[in-house]
C-alpha cells in the first residue's frame, strides 16, 4: 500500500494537514455459516488495509475522494450520496449521529490494497477506518467494540446489507499474531496466539461467484431457524442453534427433512471444530487445527452443500500437496480456499494449483499470501 500517494492525492485536492488512518480487511481460518446461529468464529486482520488522509475543513460537507476508482463525490453530512462507494462513508457518519455525538465536515482521500471480490471484507475495512479516524479526530470517546457496531450498522442502513458483526469486529480488534474467538451470541471474545512458524497463510481465489450465493444464503438461515423451532418444542429454553447439542438434535431426526437436519449437524459440529482447533492452537498443535480446517471443508460440501467443483477441486489438491490445512472459506458458491502451507511445500504447491486448475477451468486462480495483522489504527508518516 503507498502510503506516500495517499497523502500526496490529499495534498494536491485539499492541502497539508492531514491525518493518516488504516483498517484491515480480514480473514476467517475456521467456523462458517455459524455467525447468524449464535455460534463462534475465528478470525484475523490481515495486511491488506484500507487507508484515509483526512482533515476536518469547519464546513458541514464531506469532500471525498476514492483513489482507487478516481472519482470524487461531494454532500452535506446529513445528505445520501448517490454514489454507492460515498454510501459508506456517509453510513458511518449518520450512525454516528444516531448516537447524540457530533462532527463537523472533512475532506478526505482514501484507497486500498484490499482484493475487491474475494471475500476479504473491503466493506468493513472502508467502515472501521472512518469510524476510527473520526472518532480520534473528534475526540468522541467510542469504544472499538461500539466502532465495530457503528460499521455493521452503517452496512445495514446505508448500504442495505444485513452483514453480521465478525467483519467489522476482526478490523477493528486484530492484534498481530493473533486470532480472535468470537461468541456470535454474547460478543465476549478472546484473543488465541497464532505463530506457526515455518508456515505460511495463502489464500487462493477461484475468481468465481455462482449466482446461487445470496438465495441459498438465505434459504440456509431459514433451514436452521426451522430445526431451532422444531427443539424449541420440547427444549423451550433453547434460543439459537448454538443452544443445541448433537444429542438433543438427534431426538427430532426423525421429524426434520434430511436436509435441515444435515445443516443443523454441521452448524453444532463447526462450533465444536472451531473449540478443538482453538485449543490446539493453545497448545501449538498446528497439526490438530489443520485437519479441523479440512473437517471444516468437508462440512460445508456435504452436509451444508455451500461449496462449488472449483473450491472442492482447490481444497482437494491442497490434499495431495500435504497441505497442512485449507477450506473454503466465507459464504460459499465461490470465493477463496485460505490454506496453512508449509515453507518447503509452499511453491509446489502453488505451481501444481496454478496449472491443474487451469487446465480444468480455463484460469489461474489468484494467490494472495496474507499475514495477520494489527486492527484500526493511525499511521505516522516518515
Amino acid at each position: 500500500m503507498n502510503y506516500n500517494r495517499l497523502y500526496e492525492k490529499f495534498q494536491e485536492l485539499f492541502g497539508k494537514g492531514a491525518t493518516l488512518f488504516v483498517s484491515p480487511g480480514r480473514v476467517n481460518l475456521i467456523g462458517e455459516h455459524t455467525d447468524y446461529n449464535g455460534g463462534f468464529v475465528l478470525p484475523a486482520a490481515i495486511d491488506k488495509v484500507i487507508a484515509v488522509a483526512i482533515k476536518p475543513n469547519d464546513t458541514n460537507r464531506i469532500r471525498a475522494y476514492s483513489l482507487d476508482l478516481s472519482d470524487a463525490a461531494e454532500f452535506d453530512l446529513s445528505e445520501k450520496p448517490n454514489k454507492q462507494w460515498a454510501s459508506y462513508i456517509y453510513g458511518v457518519v449518520a450512525e454516528i449521529g444516531k448516537k447524540g455525538l457530533t462532527i463537523g465536515g472533512f475532506d478526505c482521500v482514501f484507497g486500498g490494497n484490499v482484493p475487491l471480490g474475494a471475500g476479504l471484507s473491503s466493506s468493513a475495512a472502508l467502515e472501521s477506518v472512518f469510524a476510527y479516524a473520526l472518532n480520534e479526530l473528534y475526540q468522541l470517546g467510542l469504544s472499538r467494540f461500539d466502532m465495530a457496531k457503528i460499521g455493521q450498522a452503517a452496512e445495514h442502513n446505508a448500504v442495505g446489507v444485513r452483514c453480521g458483526i465478525m467483519d467489522q469486529f476482526a478490523s477493528v480488534f486484530g492484534q498481530k499474531g493473533h486470532l480472535i474467538q468470537l461468541d456470535c451470541r454474547s460478543l465476549e471474545y478472546e484473543l488465541v496466539p497464532f505463530d506457526p512458524k515455518g508456515y505460511r497463510l495463502v489464500l487462493l481465489d477461484t475468481q468465481v461467484k455462482h449466482s446461487l450465493a445470496s438465495s441459498e444464503y438465505n434459504v440456509r438461515r431459514a433451514e436452521c431457524e426451522a430445526g431451532v423451532s422444531t427443539v424449541k418444542k420440547r427444549y423451550p429454553d433453547v434460543q439459537l442453534l448454538r443452544d443445541v447439542t448433537l444429542e438433543m438434535l438427534d431426538e427430532f431426526q426423525a421429524e426434520l427433512p434430511e436436509s435441515t437436519y444435515r445443516r443443523c449437524r454441521y452448524v453444532i459440529e463447526e462450533n465444536l471444530r472451531l473449540l478443538t482447533a482453538t485449543a490446539a492452537l493453545k497448545a501449538s498443535d498446528y497439526v490438530t487445527f489443520g485437519k479441523m480446517m479440512y473437517g471444516s471443508h468437508e462440512g460445508l460440501s456435504t452436509q451444508y452443500n455451500v461449496s462449488c467443483a472449483e473450491l472442492d477441486f482447490l481444497v482437494d489438491i491442497a490434499r495431495k500437496c500435504n497441505v497442512l490445512g485449507a477450506r473454503m472459506m466465507g459464504g460459499g458458491f465461490g470465493g477463496c480456499t485460505i490454506n496453512l502451507v508449509s515453507d518447503e511445500a509452499y511453491d509446489a504447491f502453488i505451481q501444481e494449483a496454478k496449472t491443474l486448475y487451469k487446465q480444468s477451468f480455463g484460469r489461474e486462480p489468484r494467490v494472495y499470501e496474507v499475514h495477520i495483522s494489527d486492527g484500526s489504527r493511525q499511521l505516522k508518516l516518515d
